[in-house]
């Protein structure tokens, strides 16, 4: 057979060739649209990745963004893998000291950035050392910097994309941090052409060429899921948004024939809720991927009765970042509504090219059983699974690949996994483990609760005893007895909290997931009884 090497250029070239008219369109930050096709994206990252030499960038050389979801972003994408580069996806909601460290760790040579986010690189220009070049995807009039159509506009996109292994890198992510520094995952030509191959399964993102996708998902954030890459692959017609106000959103998937989309949960709480406000119908979608966080049953079952197939997804920065994808299973056709509702609220079966298996919580040598009963720590391995993070002197894959993902879960007799907590934040007690996620979640299905978190104390008698946190609804004078009535029956005895505490809020990470480490830090010094 003939050797072909994978690199993410041969994915802009097939999507321009067999593709080339069906259209990007993009809504900006200022209200304004624009439209492009595969043939125009592949154009323009020809002519970016003659600017990027033009500017003294050479084959390995890390290039920045800082930009919501739009055409010239995803120009970026092939671009920068085109010249050689490795494009840096930069979180603007991340923290100034953690914003500092990546560009600096990750040693980026240039930034393109969004208008929108022009105050963030006034404040940080100084603190970025490695920093050369700063250029601006949108700029408003009187900007007197690289302004990026100006920029590509120069070259003639005469030009022959760089070359190399398929295991040279393409793309770097950061994570979060939620302890320490974030850390850098660094993604392959290679294992991102085999991870975007293996989203185009029916089991995943299901796409045709007549899939038109807007995805909510933002591009900065764990390579957005690998939709620009699969939905190329598949020659689909993106709908981009620079804004994620719901009734953009909403106007933009009822006149673009929107078929598709992919989001947090959060993005669908509120668009339920503009809708409601606005005596409007949900769009008609066909698929929606729901990740990031645990979806509640009541999004699931909304979603589901407006005929609506939904997709649960788990993965993370570290699995780049699909791991499992919910879809129907063989016996689908053959489940009552609720029982599907059930197997959708789980996060899925692992697609091609991911290998799952748990493992005993307080021996890691023992492989537990796929047996839909039997939970423990979460190991995951693959060709597009994280060995190493960027610059780190070991691995964080055991020599048989295995990651340990950080998750607690269980795996059912058909490869279903359900997850229910962290391994940092599940809770002992009297030698038994409590799930924090399912109490959680319980809570939350009080209508008068907003959020809810649990997490461990030190206990005299039992080591660890769980106390719940709760934010009320505005207005609620929701108590801890109406919130206790309401768990009884939905969590064993033994798992009901040792207390209460109303909050005003829960702290988060900047990626918008509940942080239990400030959690703790805020109540270090709170002691339960005997």
């Amino acid at each position: 057979m003939q050797d072909w090497t994978m690199r993410v250029t041969h994915v802009i070239d097939h999507a321009a060739r067999e593709a080339g008219d069906r259209e990007i369109v993009s809504r900006w930050a200022d209200g304004t649209e624009t439209r492009t096709n595969w043939a125009g994206i592949r154009s323009d990252a020809l002519k970016m990745a003659q600017a990027l030499q033009a500017l003294g960038l050479k084959k390995g050389d890390k290039v920045a963004s800082l930009a919501m979801n739009h055409s010239r972003h995803l120009v970026s994408w092939y671009g920068v893998a085109g010249m050689g580069g490795v494009l840096h996806t930069i979180n603007p909601r991340l923290f100034e000291d953690q914003l500092e460290y990546i560009a600096n760790h990750a040693e980026d040579k240039a930034l393109i950035y969004d208008a929108a986010f022009q105050p963030i690189i006034d404040k940080m220009k100084s603190k970025w050392t490695t920093i050369e070049h700063y250029i601006c995807y949108d700029p408003a009039d009187g900007f007197d910097g690289l302004a990026f159509e100006d920029w590509i506009g120069e070259q003639d996109g005469n030009f022959e994309w760089v070359t190399g292994d398929e295991r040279d890198p393409c793309m770097i992510c950061y994570t979060s941090g939620t302890t320490g520094n974030p850390k850098g995952v660094q993604y392959e030509h290679r294992s991102t052409v085999l991870h975007a191959i293996s989203g185009l399964q029916p089991s995943t993102f299901n796409f045709s060429a007549s899939s038109v996708m807007l995805p909510v998902v933002p591009m900065f954030h764990a390579a957005s899921w690998g939709l620009p890459y699969a939905g190329a692959m598949a020659g689909i017609k993106f709908v981009f948004s620079a804004v994620n106000d719901p009734a953009v959103l909403h106007e933009l998937m009822e006149r673009e024939g929107v078929t598709d989309s992919a989001g947090v949960p959060t993005v669908w709480l509120a668009h339920f809720q503009y809708c409601d406000a606005q005596g409007l119908d949900l769009p008609k979608l066909k698929a929606a991927t729901i990740g990031g966080s645990a979806c509640p049953r009541f999004m699931i079952e909304r979603l589901m009765k407006n005929g609506t197939r939904v997709q649960h997804a788990w993965g993370m920065t570290e699995t780049s970042p699909i791991g499992t994808v919910g879809g129907p299973t063989h016996d689908w056709d053959d489940l009552t509504f609720e029982q599907k509702v059930d197997k959708t609220a789980m996060q899925g079966r692992p697609i091609f090219g991911v290998e799952l298996r748990t493992i005993d919580l307080d021996d890691p040598s023992i492989e537990l059983p796929r047996d839909g009963k039997t939970s423990g720590a979460l190991q995951i391995r693959g060709p597009w699974i994280i060995k190493r993070y960027y610059k780190a002197e070991e691995d964080c894959a055991d020599e048989n690949g295995w990651f340990d993902t950080g998750d607690v879960g269980i795996i059912h007799p058909d490869g279903t996994l359900q997850l229910t907590d962290r391994t940092k934040d599940v809770i002992k007690s009297g030698g038994e483990w409590i799930s924090s996620v399912e109490l959680e979640n319980a809570a939350v299905g009080h209508a008068e609760v907003a959020e809810a978190a649990c997490i461990g104390m030190p206990h005299p008698k039992w080591d660890e005893r769980p106390v719940l946190f709760v934010v009320r609804n505005p207005g609620s004078s929701v108590t801890a007895d109406d919130i206790n009535a309401h768990l009884a029956p939905l969590i064993a005895k033994w798992w009901m909290p040792d207390a209460i505490e109303f909050v005003d809020d829960i702290p988060h990470t900047a990626t918008g997931k509940i942080s239990k480490k400030d959690l703790r830090e805020r109540f270090s010094d709170y002691t339960l009884a005997g």
